[in-house]
């Protein structure tokens, strides 16, 4: 982790999840809110023009949404730890994002404390899914695994 503790890029469209974004991490002193975009366009001029230790990422943006940001990304800086906050539950959308480069996914129903959990998780290289969402795949894959007998 650096010295000054890590700078976080919000790229969200919605003013209000930003906001409560902040007051989270408000509460964890080493993470930063060094910037924010409200859309795809202006998310992949802040990747390419800033230096960030970890980005939250909302897949559904105006102007590129956050798969085609999560590819920017990647081809920026592959190494760029990315997490999805999302109010979309499928695993399918969390599949995607993870198979594309993303580090970790987080349901915006998660609660508040898995945020910074999950974020201090990518930012030290590991890989983070929220509780809501690793309790779906599991059930998926036994029903997948109960078919198959």
């Amino acid at each position: 982790m650096p010295m000054g503790g890590l700078d976080i890029l919000i790229i969200d469209d919605h003013a209000i999840v930003r906001e409560g974004v902040k007051r989270i991490l408000a509460a964890a002193p080493e993470l930063r809110v060094a910037g924010e975009a409200s859309s795809g366009t202006e998310a992949i001029d802040l990747v390419r023009s800033g230096q960030w230790d970890v980005i939250l990422l909302d897949i559904s943006l105006p102007g590129a949404n956050g798969l085609e940001v999560l590819r920017a990304i990647q081809d920026h800086d592959a190494n760029l730890p990315v997490l999805v906050l999302s109010m979309y539950p499928e695993d399918q959308y969390a599949l995607r994002m993870l198979k594309a480069g993303a580090r970790g996914y987080l349901e915006k129903g998660d609660a508040p404390g898995e945020l910074v959990s999950a974020i201090r998780r990518v930012a030290a290289g590991g890989h983070y899914i929220g509780t809501g969402l690793a309790e779906k795949l599991g059930q998926d894959f036994q029903r997948s695994q109960a078919a198959t007998r």
